[in-house]
């Protein structure tokens, strides 16, 4: 039968990486503080969060125990004086780990390495204790699907995940929206023809509640096949047209006889299948 470690040396072993050590000692501490912190703060959420950072600081050697007075004690004063930062505004409430774990009422150790897994799933674990505030767009993109990831589901919902990104953002996060589909389905709701063309295997069309396309994105591009011809100047007739970056008109609609036509793209079919109607696109 084995000996109940000490708390000393579950600190000290926890210190150079053991897991069980670490998980133990949560196992012992944890409902303490958290009792002892709800004393002190009436908001469940904040207290939660302390006591995460408090054995997080732990794990990470942040907090180093000197084998000076009990250990319930030391952790006390990690959790007060982070209580009092949380409750200043500076302190867990706004860092990316806390607010990754929170989205899973699991109060375990184990929520730990499901944080890490999401984290490095979408490459933000050089980033994981900063202020979600102070990270860029692209990142909080990144966390967004983080949290869409946290328990590994089977299906994932993405709402215009590429929207205020610049172009190296987009491209990087179509790389990691790429990865996540691995073995699982990803419905993509956007208006953004690139990254249905990018991603995507299928695609609806839907307007006003009805849906107007549903198929392969090279179906819906081949629906503008014949239907978009360039001219030196806007064609009244067109149901879309615009100046390109050669000083030439793209027009997309029934082009007159004898027209100059161009290869059909799928935001081209887009524009055909709506006709002017407000729309989204939902795409697998």
């Amino acid at each position: 039968m084995r000996e109940t470690r000490s708390d000393g040396e579950l600190l000290r072993a926890a210190a150079d990486g053991d897991r069980r050590a670490f998980e133990e000692l949560y196992r012992r501490y944890a409902p303490w503080l958290t009792a002892r912190l709800r004393g002190r703060c009436a908001d469940p959420g904040v207290v939660d969060d302390v006591v995460q950072e408090t054995f997080l600081a732990v794990w990470h050697g942040t907090a180093r125990y000197r084998e000076e007075g009990d250990v319930a004690g030391w952790l006390w004063r990690i959790g007060a004086r982070r209580l009092v930062d949380a409750l200043r505004g500076d302190g867990a409430r706004g860092r990316l780990r806390q607010t990754l774990a929170r989205l899973r009422h699991r109060h375990d150790a184990g929520r730990h390495r499901e944080v890490r897994r999401v984290l490095e799933a979408v490459d933000l674990s050089d980033v994981r204790g900063r202020r979600i505030k102070r990270l860029s767009g692209g990142m909080r993109q990144r966390v967004a699907l983080a949290a869409a990831l946290v328990g590994n589901p089977d299906l994932l919902l993405l709402d215009e995940p590429t929207v205020g990104l610049d172009p190296e953002q987009r491209m990087r996060f179509r790389e990691v929206i790429a990865e996540a589909g691995e073995g699982r389905t990803v419905l993509l709701s956007t208006h953004q023809t690139e990254d249905v063309a990018m991603l995507c295997h299928r695609v609806i069309v839907m307007a006003r509640g009805r849906v107007r396309f549903e198929g392969t994105p090279a179906e819906l591009t081949a629906r503008a096949a014949g239907r978009v011809w360039s001219s030196t100047e806007r064609d009244p007739g067109a149901r879309a047209g615009w100046r390109t970056g050669m000083g030439t008109f793209r027009n997309v609609g029934d082009p007159p006889k004898g027209a100059d036509l161009l290869e059909p793209t799928l935001e081209d079919s887009y524009l055909l299948v709506l006709d002017g109607e407000p729309a989204e696109v939902a795409s697998v």
